[in-house]
């Protein structure tokens, strides 16, 4: 897609054929844009019923692999904040996604636009004893009041 960067059906009725059915479902919140690293992300977010709009990184950065910000498809994502009041950063809970993440935050902080982060912590069903020290920490530090 030429807009999000996900994958695109050459058959789409719908578009030009450069932009996936996603961008030109109207029924989506354009609000919102979801920051992932692989297309294939996508699927997994949909299964959760969000909503908004996607756009696809590329990659992560990994000085390590040779992979800088230069390697993400950020001036596409510039280029779709006017009409947006969001932005999820949605990449991975590791090094490379947390540097990533981070750039990204810094490159819009001058852009009036809200910038979240997925929450980390404990996953459904699981328990103490096999939850490593890092996602414990994250879970204490990002608790939430019961009401």
């Amino acid at each position: 897609c030429s807009i999000c960067h996900c994958f695109s059906d050459k058959n789409n009725t719908s578009t030009d054929g450069r932009n996936c059915i996603i961008c030109s479902e109207e029924s989506r919140d354009k609000n919102v844009i979801c920051i992932l690293q692989k297309a294939s992300d996508v699927i997994i977010f949909e299964r959760t019923g969000y909503n908004g709009l996607y756009h696809i990184l590329g990659n992560l950065i990994s000085p390590i692999d040779g992979i800088s910000e230069e390697d993400l498809n950020i001036d596409t994502l510039l280029k779709r904040l006017d009409s947006v009041s969001e932005i999820i950063l949605a990449t991975d809970a590791s090094l490379e996604g947390d540097a990533t993440a981070l750039y990204i935050s810094n490159l819009l902080k001058d852009y009036s636009v809200k910038i979240t982060r997925l929450a980390r912590g404990l996953p459904i069903g699981g328990t103490l004893e096999h939850v490593d020290q890092t996602t414990l920490s994250r879970s204490i530090e990002d608790r939430v009041e019961l009401k």
